[in-house]
């Protein structure tokens, strides 16, 4: 929502007003000096949405303001040309109207273009949060990472990196609504207050590596463009995609890095394939390389990556990890149910690069059971399993 700076204003003053943070409103408005306000100048303020109403007869600033349970200071600061003394019947007013449930509702068949949307509206809504393109798709998607917070310890999550795994992308969407929802309205979540992971943590999400592939298993073959004969050959001319795990080339993108990238080439399908082909040689595609970009210009402390399914979090790589990783897993398994599993003949995963490149903690996590893709019905008691994982990923 946006207000208009007066003679006096400030930003301590907005956070008073309307009951929001002094942080938040800060990293809503990163280009705005707190000191140096200008009147007329445009602040968001987070958590709220607007309403636009028409004066009707006998209407005042004071009675509308009262009817709509807001201050009058508020509905002045949010309609600069108005004229408390002058309404006119029809007149335009925008009414502040804070955001104190939910908007990211329907998790089901969770496409690119579901999830722009969301991200949109909860960027629309809280302007802290911060969306950056690190790379497009083979279909030239935009890749998407969202931030949120600005402490000193960063902390990296993604999903979908396996295209028929994509319930983990409205997953972390989910979280991130839960998330500002929470420290918007100072609501803990789990008892924990969530306003000093704002300015201790930077969080980083890449909800979905994969978005060419979630919409081909979603939508079917139309969704591949130009790969359309592409993808129904490699998938046997089966029109069925909902096994298929690999990017829109037929290129497993956790099979791309180069942690013994070659036992898996040896072992695994030489040409494209609709999951498991690792390439012709580590990082040949935009979605894995743009991971190991970003990767490469962040200073994560950990990174996580969901997966499904089976309800266990892989942890080691080559006895490269450090010690505290242990620590941090048993503690995403006590607040999950999940299972630690420290090492598995697997490699050339984003996981296990990382803990190569990096030697820092890293975790594949795998939600829920069954067969993919998860039935949305699990949704919920996925949701409630990774909760508490995202939480500990804030506050250890």
């Amino acid at each position: 929502m946006e207000v208009y700076v007066r003679k006096g204003d400030s930003l301590w003053f907005y956070s008073q007003l309307f009951n929001v943070p002094l942080t938040l409103i800060i990293q809503s408005n990163p280009n705005i000096s707190p000191t140096q306000l200008i009147i007329g100048q445009r602040i968001l303020i987070p958590g709220y949405e607007t309403i636009t109403y028409r004066v009707r007869q006998n209407d005042t600033l004071w009675k509308i303001a009262t009817n709509h349970n807001v201050s009058l200071d508020a509905l002045i600061s949010a309609n600069m040309e108005i004229h408390a003394t002058n309404l006119q019947i029809g007149q335009e007013i925008i009414i502040p109207s804070r955001v104190t449930t939910m908007i990211v509702a329907d998790p089901s068949n969770y496409t690119y273009t579901k999830m722009i949307q969301d991200i949109n509206r909860l960027i629309n809504i809280y302007p802290f949060i911060r969306k950056n393109t690190i790379g497009r798709s083979v279909l030239g998607k935009e890749l998407i990472e969202l931030q949120i917070g600005n402490g000193n310890k960063q902390v990296h999550v993604n999903g979908s990196f396996h295209a028929n795994e994509w319930i983990t992308t409205p997953i972390i969407i989910q979280f991130i609504n839960h998330y500002v929802l929470s420290v918007t309205n100072s609501q803990p979540i789990r008892g924990l207050y969530m306003l000093p992971f704002i300015t201790g943590t930077l969080l980083s999400v890449v909800p979905m590596v994969n978005p060419d592939g979630v919409d081909l298993v979603i939508d079917g073959a139309s969704a591949a463009g130009s790969y359309q004969d592409e993808v129904v050959s490699i998938n046997n001319n089966n029109l069925d995609f909902s096994n298929w795990k690999a990017n829109i080339r037929g290129v497993d993108l956790n099979n791309q890095y180069p942690a013994k990238w070659e036992i898996e080439a040896a072992r695994k399908p030489s040409t494209p394939e609709s999951r498991d082909f690792p390439g012709y040689q580590p990082l040949t595609e935009p979605e894995s390389v743009a991971m190991a970009e970003l990767t490469g210009i962040r200073n994560y402390t950990r990174a996580n990556a969901l997966h499904t399914q089976g309800e266990v979090i892989y942890w080691g790589y080559e006895n490269l990890e450090p010690s505290e990783a242990e620590t941090i897993v048993n503690e995403y398994a006590r607040v999950s149910g999940y299972k630690p599993v420290r090492f598995i003949d697997s490699y050339a995963g984003f996981k296990d690069w990382f803990i190569q490149v990096y030697r820092r903690p890293a975790y594949t996590i795998e939600l829920g059971t069954g067969v993919n893709p998860l039935p949305i019905a699990q949704f919920n008691e996925i949701y409630e399993e990774t909760l508490g994982i995202m939480l500990a990923n804030l506050y250890l």
